[in-house]
């Protein structure tokens, strides 16, 4: 055991005397679909409460985020992307803020025992997705200019901790396909309507500091940074399907499934 293994378990069993709920038998996957360390998924999954408070939380950052961060009661509360889009298309807008709740009620469910594998799914694909996706765009695509510096980095580090919360979710979740094919709809429909065909008024993907605004006030989607968005996006939600059904495949191997 390296000296980092060695560390991180007497870390685990410190946080074990304060939760010691039971965990999840280990199942010993191969890397490629469990990359964390044993001690790291433990860990997590002892503290799955807490992390599921902070995510859900963080969905109400999100919100407040992306309606402008309005700072008083004033009309009109929503400013931002969510005021500049109808009603109907809310849950098309916030992809990282439906993506925290989504894993936070995950976590939830896992622990009150409650059966949720859809549920577990989209939270697999919303913390592959967003939580690679939004590093992206930022520190490729949209740069630090107009934006907070502590912001910038929260928004960074705080979707690259989304994207290892997604490794927590094989040790409870069955990964089945109908559950994997739930997933695939919600996030393939999230991508046609983002960026191919806006099915309502207004842009639903976020909104890229990259693309220039138009005199109607919509972004300007001809720039090569909404293609690459667009891109980036399409493969992730490819890479979340591919690791959902190989975690599957190997889970049915080994008989954990």
């Amino acid at each position: 055991m390296s000296a980092v293994s060695r560390v991180g378990r007497r870390i685990e069993q410190v946080v074990a005397r304060y939760f010691d709920a039971p965990l999840p038998d280990g199942e010993g996957l191969p890397a490629y679909v469990a990359p964390l360390p044993d001690w790291l998924e433990d860990l997590g999954l002892r503290l799955a409460w807490p992390i599921a408070l902070v995510n859900l939380v963080g969905t109400l950052f999100g919100f407040w985020y992306y309606a402008g961060q309005p700072t008083d009661l004033a009309p009109p509360l929503l400013g931002g992307q969510l005021g500049a889009a109808p009603l109907v298309a809310y849950p098309l807008v916030p992809d990282s803020p439906v993506a925290t709740m989504f894993i936070g009620l995950s976590l939830v469910a896992w622990k009150l025992d409650i059966d949720a594998g859809p549920l577990h799914a989209l939270a697999f694909f919303g913390c592959i997705k967003l939580g690679l996706w939004t590093p992206f765009v930022q520190l490729v695509l949209n740069g630090p200019g107009g934006i907070a510096a502590w912001l910038y980095w929260f928004l960074i580090f705080s979707h690259l901790a989304m994207a290892v919360e997604a490794f927590l979710i094989h040790r409870y979740a069955a990964f089945s396909v109908g559950s994997v094919a739930v997933a695939l709809a919600w996030y393939g429909f999230n991508d046609v309507v983002d960026y191919f065909w806006p099915i309502l008024e207004g842009p639903h993907h976020t909104w890229l500091r990259a693309e220039p605004f138009l005199t109607a006030g919509l972004p300007d989607h001809t720039v090569a940074a909404h293609d690459l968005a667009a891109a980036w996006a399409v493969v992730l939600t490819l890479l979340a399907t591919f690791l959902a059904l190989a975690t599957r495949v190997e889970k049915v191997k080994r008989g954990a499934a």
